[in-house]
């Protein structure tokens, strides 16, 4: 089986279909984006980082709530749909990068949207040490997944969470699980190790 967190694997999915997990089109998607949109709105971020944003739906809406939405997709084609679709966004740029290799300096705002799946707990642990560093004191850590399986995911959603919350420097301020998904924020503190 090929890598799920290869570009190899996540461009030949993009070869085969545009959106080939209808991000653009699937009531639940959609649904879910205007959950996670709803649940940061109360704030207002100066610096956003969301990896894994495929065609750019959810960086469109998160760009009405930041004043700089910097994302990353592995996927070549993946990332040219979502430099189109936020195109007339000045505020978002969309670079083709792996989130293992890659994470902005500074950001006051984490989006991890169907993302945490595709790594093994000790890869994402890492990842997440590193993001957790990056993310500013107060800021906001966003997590959802959905909650079925799939041969492609190496963790389920659950898994994923309960990795995230064991990353030392944030402290769980929202949790609540949806019909077919969970959705957790986080707050940075102290010190990331």
């Amino acid at each position: 089986m090929m890598n799920p967190c290869s570009q190899t694997f996540f461009e030949q999915k993009y070869q085969q279909s545009s959106d080939p997990w209808r991000f653009a089109t699937s009531p639940y998607e959609l649904g879910r984006y205007a959950t996670i949109l709803s649940s940061l709105a109360h704030d207002r971020y100066q610096r956003c980082f969301e990896p894994g944003c495929s065609i750019g739906v959810l960086t469109e809406g998160l760009s009405s709530l930041c004043g700089q939405v910097e994302a990353i997709e592995i996927s070549p084609a993946a990332a040219a749909l979502a430099r189109d679709r936020c195109a007339a966004r000045p505020n978002v740029t969309v670079h083709c990068a792996g989130l293992a290799d890659y994470a902005p300096a500074s950001f006051d705002l984490l989006v991890l949207s169907e993302v945490g799946y595709y790594f093994s707990a000790p890869v994402l642990q890492g990842i997440l040490r590193r993001c957790v560093r990056n993310l500013k004191i107060h800021g906001t850590m966003l997590a959802s997944h959905w909650l079925g399986s799939s041969s492609d995911h190496v963790l389920d959603g659950d898994a994923v969470h309960e990795t995230i919350a064991s990353t030392p420097g944030i402290r769980l301020e929202h949790s609540i699980r949806y019909e077919g998904f969970r959705l957790d924020r986080w707050k940075r503190i102290g010190q990331a190790h």
